[in-house]
């Protein structure tokens, strides 16, 4: 087939368009955020993979076309989509793809409204190390599977096992039909935590082996039946660790006398790693191999990537963006820093508008007297949606409960001012260029 991906520059989109490349379809795609001169670094890998890039105008689809894919950031008013309306090419979002190609494999659907991109990506990469050959498709790119031609956020093997992100945020995830799935959490994130729920309890029905919930966590324990195996740091489970310890950089755990070291910090992770063990044991995998696969895992891009640690400073870059991962991610932080100054922009206005209280709830509870806040302007990828809150609806929220939160109008005056922090955690979702902008800053506060 000859497939047109509409938005091919997203991770969820690039993964889903490499991966049919590899399975012998012709791809070509188009993104807005590929300007001329673009560094995305999406870009390179499509290109070197073969796939075409060519203008987001609608001028490439043509009768040869045989499936337009969109993404759903895409509006159905834009010149791809509307030519292909016109001239009758099949479409499909692209979780509807994804759910047709769920139900070609064993597929592994791993759930939550937090860590999917790191526990699907541990899992694949795990499944990957000992011999099990698995399909990947996901949302974040693992660093040891990008290439110059793998934006690194798929795998495409030979076995029929396939790993996948179930996102819930278009609400697709039920129509899923996975062998295995994995529910980690639940917080608001997308939708309240009601709706959230009911898909999760859909996705439960529609898997076809086995179910594996966190027992820990308040919001879905109460959806593990007797069918559903869970697992636990701290209540009775089906797999719980006889121990384990947390350190500023890193996390173990000892399981069935198998010893578990996790290159990732943060109790969060525990969880990710605990969660793909429940699952590879259920699957027969051999743990003991397993746990010298899962301690070379590095983990995934702007996930606590570390831009700089010398010097007695810290510059790390996380794609935390809803209140349950900035929680995390901060707890972690407070774990091994004092003194830190933290950067944070908001991705879009209905999320901050739907979670403007409980970011505010976060911030207060994980800033200390010595940490303070630094907000850039609401991230706007396009499309049309009011505009009737801001960055400063957050500070002035996080300053009425007495912690420090300043609102700066772009990142040149930001960086000017955090030059004098040793400690400094950027986050926020979608834009690829924060990665950029934390090179920037470690580089201006080492001088």
């Amino acid at each position: 087939m000859k497939i047109y991906f509409s938005g091919i520059g997203g991770t969820g989109m690039s993964s889903l368009a490499v991966f049919m490349a590899d399975k012998g379809h012709v791809i070509e795609g188009s993104d807005r955020a590929f300007r001329p001169g673009s560094n995305h670094p999406a870009y390179a890998a499509l290109s070197g993979r073969g796939i075409r890039i060519v203008p987001q105008d609608g001028s490439q689809l043509d009768s040869t076309t045989d499936l337009a894919v969109f993404s759903t950031a895409v509006e159905h008013t834009s010149p791809d989509y509307l030519k292909a309306v016109s001239l009758g090419i099949k479409i499909k979002t692209r979780p509807q793809l994804l759910a047709d190609i769920v139900k070609q494999y064993r597929t592994v659907a791993v759930a939550g409204t937090s860590g999917k991109s790191t526990t699907s990506g541990m899992l694949a990469y795990i499944m990957s190390r000992i011999g099990m050959e698995p399909n990947f498709i996901g949302g974040g790119r693992v660093k040891q599977f990008r290439t110059n031609s793998n934006p690194g956020n798929y795998v495409s093997g030979r076995s029929d096992i396939l790993v996948i992100e179930a996102c819930e945020s278009d609400g697709t995830i039920v129509d899923y039909v996975p062998e295995y799935s994995i529910i980690m959490n639940l917080a608001l994130d997308h939708h309240d935590i009601k709706t959230t729920k009911d898909m999760f309890r859909i996705l439960i029905e529609n898997t076809r082996n086995q179910v594996f919930i966190n027992a820990d966590d308040p919001n879905i324990a109460d959806l593990a039946a007797d069918s559903i195996r869970t697992y636990s740091l701290d209540n009775p489970a089906h797999l719980r660790p006889q121990s384990y310890a947390l350190h500023d950089l890193w996390s173990e755990m000892c399981i069935r006398d198998i010893k578990f070291r996790i290159k990732i910090p943060g109790r969060h992770n525990l969880y990710n790693a605990l969660s793909c063990i429940a699952c590879l044991d259920s699957m027969g995998a051999d743990l003991r191999i397993a746990a010298d696969a899962a301690a070379e895992f590095r983990g995934i891009e702007r996930r606590f990537d570390i831009h700089l640690n010398a010097g007695g400073r810290l510059v790390i870059d996380d794609y935390a963006h809803n209140p349950h991962k900035i929680d995390a991610l901060m707890k972690s932080v407070s774990s091994i820093r004092e003194n830190v100054c933290y950067i944070f922009q908001p991705h879009g206005y209905s999320p901050t508008r739907l979670m403007l209280n409980e970011y505010i709830e976060s911030f207060a509870a994980n800033l200390r007297q010595t940490d303070t806040l630094a907000l850039l302007p609401i991230y706007y990828a396009g499309g049309t949606v009011s505009t009737d809150i801001s960055s400063e609806d957050i500070a002035k929220g996080v300053r009425s409960k007495g912690k420090n939160a300043t609102v700066f109008s772009g990142r040149d005056a930001l960086l000017n001012s955090v030059l004098a922090w040793k400690n400094i955690v950027l986050f926020g979702a979608r834009d690829e260029t924060l990665s950029d902008f934390a090179s920037d800053i470690a580089v201006a506060i080492s001088q």
